[in-house]
């Protein structure tokens, strides 16, 4: 099945040069995907980590991650969600390194989701050797879309006036 990766990166809330999602292998709408980063020497991450000896960082592959669950979530036929962004991890596990020229596999399978916020297993492998593992949250923007992105803030970020007993 082909995915329009660019429709559903349009809804993430970040752009290039964070795009880390080359292509989409497997999907089963609401249930699950696969999809593949073709990490390369040519990452600007690697310039600076670390001279000499590149590894792509442990956060950049918890990115990667959540932009597969993104595109997971967009691809359920529930009310469309706006927007996704991370909200936490959860049992981040990191077991080898990633290095230039890996094909780095990322498997996300749909957990629990309950209104604005989904669960989501997260794996990361490397020639069928598990390199990441964790549990994402994401949280979706369900407003309607007469709403102009820039004038959301999400509601689950508290403001010294609204904070409660002040």
């Amino acid at each position: 099945m082909r995915v329009n990766i660019s429709k559903g990166i349009e809804q993430l809330c970040y752009r290039y040069p964070s795009l880390l999602v080359d292509v989409v292998t497997e999907l089963e709408p609401g249930r699950r995907i696969v999809a593949v980063k073709n990490v390369t020497v040519n990452e600007e991450f690697f310039q600076g980590h670390f001279p000499g000896t590149p590894l792509m960082p442990g956060v950049l592959m918890i990115e990667s991650l959540t932009q597969v669950a993104s595109l997971l979530i967009f691809s359920d036929g529930q009310p469309p969600a706006r927007c996704a962004w991370l909200r936490g991890v959860d049992r981040a596990k990191f077991r080898r390194q990633v290095v230039p020229g890996d094909r780095l596999e990322l498997s996300v399978t749909m957990g629990k989701r309950r209104g604005p916020l989904a669960r989501l297993e997260a794996v990361a492998s490397v020639g069928g050797h598990v390199v990441a593992e964790a549990q994402l949250i994401v949280a979706l923007d369900l407003r309607p879309t007469d709403v102009p992105l820039i004038m959301r803030r999400p509601s689950c970020i508290r403001t010294r006036r609204s904070a409660p007993g002040r």
